[in-house]
């Protein structure tokens, strides 16, 4: 049907019919915000920041109003890992915040959902809007996502299903439908009791993270607000999209035109490509760095991706930690986000590939590594996560005697020390 000018399709609802099918399905929920939260902050990173870099006062204007939209959606893709993460532990489960490197076209997820990191401009904004559009509406996403192939299904053995298997979504919107419908089939198949099974203690809150949409997940009730939460954030509350991420994505791409059709040669982000350091082992064929400083500061910003993410865990397990350690883990988790990860995600757009890709700078890839990111022991958690802080303080310290990125690497090498001396504390104060 249609409303407007926009086309509706009915989807196929997702059917979840067992606990281990419920965290499977959640896992690749919160596999998919993580993801799209790294578009977005590389889109972020990727926007000029002065005149001189070849664009007008009030294009420059535009452009950090656009930064500060595309760094709130990107903010509330973190509280919607938060959630998830929150209705995985509910089920008696665990945070799941590992997930495939970039780029991921029609191998991972659904045929029709892909993932790149794409620096801001007409693509990516077509893109996001793709992401986020109200579950049934037909758009079509950037040209460089288009659907290769179609999977041919797996052999279907009976109607009791014992492993979990991955089910086809169509839009954010219709996968979290359908775990919506799961956790309502579980609480009807075993009773509430029986299906919220996770500590209350172990659920993220505003207390700790300040945003007064993370709920603690202990019931039925409970776990539909955290869902509807997800889904009116980002498509809109039953067709209200307009303050939604896709009515915010779509007033963005409004202007972007607009200043496109003022000004032919206008170009609002920097030449960046997403190039790795080394091409991870799980994407296919990928740019390279090949300028040793750039390198260095790639390798800086992964690594503090990864401590940040061991952070996380660390506080979701939420073991033995003491309030106030609990409070210190999300803080500073929370500071290594904006101290560190931004600035050097800023940084790298302005640093060269190399001489194999001339005139071009280098994004943040977000690169994950095979560790799983769970560090399981107190005592020891806080020792690793200390001593790998001063790892990247001596790191910075080292980069920084460049003189070209002396002045950035500086200013983030104490951010890094204070990080490491704030957790410090709590590692000589940790029981065994």
């Amino acid at each position: 049907m249609t409303e407007g000018a926009i086309t509706l399709t009915e989807e196929s609802p997702i059917v979840i019919e067992d606990r281990e099918e419920l965290i499977f399905m959640l896992s690749e929920a919160a596999t998919l915000e993580h993801m799209i939260m790294c578009e977005y902050l590389y889109a972020a990173f990727s926007l000029k920041r002065e005149v001189s870099e070849g664009v007008t006062t009030e294009q420059l204007a535009a452009i950090n109003r656009w930064e500060r939209t595309v760094l709130l959606v990107a903010k509330q893709e973190m509280l919607h890992l938060a959630l998830v993460s929150n209705l995985l532990t509910a089920l008696g489960s665990g945070p799941f915040l590992t997930r495939p490197n970039f780029p991921q076209r029609s191998k991972y997820y659904p045929p029709a959902v892909q993932l790149a990191l794409l620096p801001f401009g007409q693509d990516a904004l077509q893109h996001f809007l793709y992401l986020e559009r109200p579950e049934g509406m037909d758009l079509v996403d950037a040209p460089e996502f288009e659907v290769l192939a179609i999977p041919e299904p797996g052999i279907t053995l009976d109607d009791d299903q014992l492993v979990p298997q991955a089910l086809d979504f169509v839009t954010v919107g219709h996968l979290y439908r359908g775990i919506e419908q799961g956790f309502r089939h579980l609480v009807e198949k075993y009773g509430e009791q029986r299906v919220f099974i996770g500590p209350p203690r172990a659920q993220a809150t505003a207390q700790y993270f300040g945003w007064p949409e993370l709920i603690a997940v202990t019931d039925l009730a409970s776990a539909i607000r955290a869902i509807e939460t997800v889904i009116e954030q980002g498509e809109g509350a039953r067709g209200d999209w307009r303050e939604a991420h896709y009515g915010r994505f779509l007033r963005l791409l409004q202007e972007y035109r607009d200043l496109k059709q003022q000004d032919p040669g206008f170009e609002p982000a920097r030449p960046v490509v997403a190039a790795f350091v080394r091409p991870p082992a799980d994407t296919s064929e990928v740019p390279l760095i090949t300028d040793p400083l750039t390198a260095g500061v790639s390798e800086l910003f992964n690594a503090s991706y990864e401590v940040l993410l061991q952070m996380l865990m660390r506080y979701f397990i939420h073991a033995k930690e003491t309030e106030d350690e609990l409070r210190a883990l999300s803080s500073t988790a929370v500071d290594m986000m904006f101290m560190v990860i931004e600035p050097l995600g800023q940084l790298l757009t302005t640093l060269p590939v190399g001489p194999n890709l001339p005139g071009k700078t280098a994004g943040a890839t977000f690169e994950i590594y095979r560790t799983g990111y769970m560090l399981p022991h107190h005592q020891a958690a806080w020792i690793v996560l200390h001593e790998r802080l001063f790892e990247l303080s001596a790191y910075c310290s080292k980069l920084s005697a460049q003189q070209s990125v002396a002045q950035d690497l500086q200013a983030i090498e104490e951010n890094i020390h204070s990080l490491a001396t704030r957790l410090e504390q709590h590692e000589s104060n940790s029981p065994s």
